[in-house]
């Protein structure tokens, strides 16, 4: 059984990997799409993707993959996982996020601080976060439930589809949320967005936790 502090640097690294990605393939697409935002965000998904499918394929079993606030309290509120660990993963993750975009700043040179301006607000923003937080823990409970084998791939393949299908390109993440907002770059985020896409994030996950009851009560 693997340790608290083990769990706990997994979803540190985890995160930092995942925020790197995120982060480095939208300055790179930025550079090389020639300004064609279609072919930015296809460069930026991509990777997102592939990256969260290899990390829960890594990490799983021993932190359990989550990367992810929401998925954290989402399972606590399941009762699948202890409060106080739900706490701990958090707060690395938060703090692990926020490394990953500085190393992406550090590798293509750029200044580690910054702060993003890039607006993202409005009501078809927000809801556009509740609604890709709510699937992407719907499609991690129902994994779980029925072919836990098939998470790693599930959740990158709907973050992949996701990228597309709402209006915000699916942050789907408090601490993706967070530290997006450190990099004034292709991914970034003004902090002043921060706060209503967290809630809306937190609004999806708490939908998806009480679905998820009903269609999954045994797992």
């Amino acid at each position: 059984m693997p340790s608290l502090a083990q769990r706990a640097f997994c979803e540190a690294l985890g995160t930092a990997f995942l925020l790197a990605a995120v982060v480095g393939s939208g300055i790179m697409a930025q550079q090389l799409a020639g300004g064609n935002g279609a072919l930015a965000l296809l460069c930026n998904t991509i990777p997102t993707g592939a990256i969260l499918a290899v990390l829960i394929l890594v990490f799983g079993a021993i932190s359990g993959a989550h990367f992810n606030p929401a998925v954290s309290l989402g399972f606590a509120l399941r009762r699948k996982l202890a409060w106080p660990i739900a706490g701990l993963y958090i707060i690395v993750q938060v703090l692990g996020g926020i490394a990953g975009v500085w190393t992406a700043h550090l590798m293509f040179e750029l200044p580690v601080w910054q702060m993003s301006i890039t607006a993202r607000t409005g009501q078809g923003q927000w809801l556009a976060e509740a609604v890709a937080t709510f699937g992407l823990l719907l499609t991690v409970f129902g994994c779980v439930a029925r072919r836990p084998e098939s998470v790693p791939y599930a959740v990158g393949l709907y973050i992949t589809a996701a990228y597309w299908f709402t209006a915000s390109t699916s942050f789907a993440n408090p601490a993706v949320t967070i530290a997006r907002s450190l990099s004034d770059t292709f991914a970034g985020i003004a902090p002043a967005g921060i706060a209503a896409f967290i809630l809306a994030q937190l609004a999806g996950m708490v939908a998806a936790v009480i679905l998820s009851g009903w269609l999954w009560h045994e797992a």
